[in-house]
């Protein structure tokens, strides 16, 4: 982090998909609200995704950063971290880099946001053909009433509906947690050390840091029908892991735990 405080830091997580990266990156510099940093948090691509970054960068409306980790498997926890130790804004929005954004994705996290808060919310499937397709056009034409969508009412925007489900959605559920789409005060990720690196391979340390920041006293909020994200297809990821990330996670759970010990601050001085 930089001395310079700014107010919003978009960070996007990657790996080895430029082409989905690029479509992202074009909803990113279609938004009403632009973030002041985008930060591209990046577990290991190949030059293909850094040639990408540095065309964009060339005219891109807001600073374009590439944080880089070489590639040793899925160490997306870890990426996280450097992407918020590299972040210069008091807050933090999290997407992946499969996503298209809402033109007021942006916007929308900013309205939500209260003190002693943090946010998930949703995403609105697109279907494999219409995937391959809009990768193919390198187009961004998506919105709910787009054909190929699964879970269309995702796609919804209601600031009432949004208001009132802000605190009555799924809060008694530690899994109802989106990685893909959650916005942070950086103090607050500062507080509980960030990411959980413990946490290799796909699955949960969302919801562990997600646990870890309602165990210091802060309030869940789910952001539906609002800050709408558009997820690309892809495979599933192997979850060769899970079991090995739910134990980690059940601790935190029955031990009330609200840091960790292998997190932010082996990046920055904090």
């Amino acid at each position: 982090m930089n001395n310079t405080q700014l107010d919003v830091s978009l960070i996007i997580s990657t790996y080895n998909w430029p082409q989905a990266l690029r479509l992202c990156l074009m909803s990113v510099k279609a938004l009403k609200k632009l973030p002041d940093e985008v930060i591209i948090a990046d577990d290991g691509s190949t030059d293909d995704t850094r040639l990408l970054i540095e065309e964009f960068a060339k005219n891109f409306p807001v600073p374009l950063i590439h944080v880089w980790q070489p590639d040793e498997g899925f160490q997306l926890a870890r990426i996280r971290n450097k992407g918020i130790a590299a972040a210069s804004g008091r807050y933090i929005i999290q997407v992946d880099g499969d996503l298209i954004l809402h033109p007021y994705f942006v916007a929308d996290h900013i309205r939500f946001r209260q003190p002693d808060t943090f946010v998930t919310g949703s995403r609105v499937i697109i279907d494999k053909p219409t995937s391959e397709r809009l990768i193919g056009d390198r187009r961004i034409n998506i919105n709910l009433l787009s054909s190929g969508i699964k879970n269309r009412s995702n796609g919804l925007r209601s600031k009432l509906l949004s208001n009132y489900l802000a605190e009555r959605y799924r809060q008694n559920d530690p899994y109802f947690m989106r990685g893909c789409n959650m916005a942070f005060w950086r103090s607050d990720l500062v507080k509980v050390n960030g990411y959980n690196e413990a946490f290799t391979g796909w699955g949960r340390e969302d919801n562990e840091i997600a646990i870890r920041l309602i165990n210091t006293g802060l309030k869940k909020r789910v952001i539906k029908f609002a800050a709408v994200v558009f997820h690309l297809y892809h495979p599933q990821k192997s979850r060769s892991d899970l079991d090995r990330n739910d134990d980690i996670l059940q601790e935190t759970i029955t031990q009330n735990k609200k840091s960790c010990e292998l997190g932010l601050n082996q990046y920055t001085a904090l």
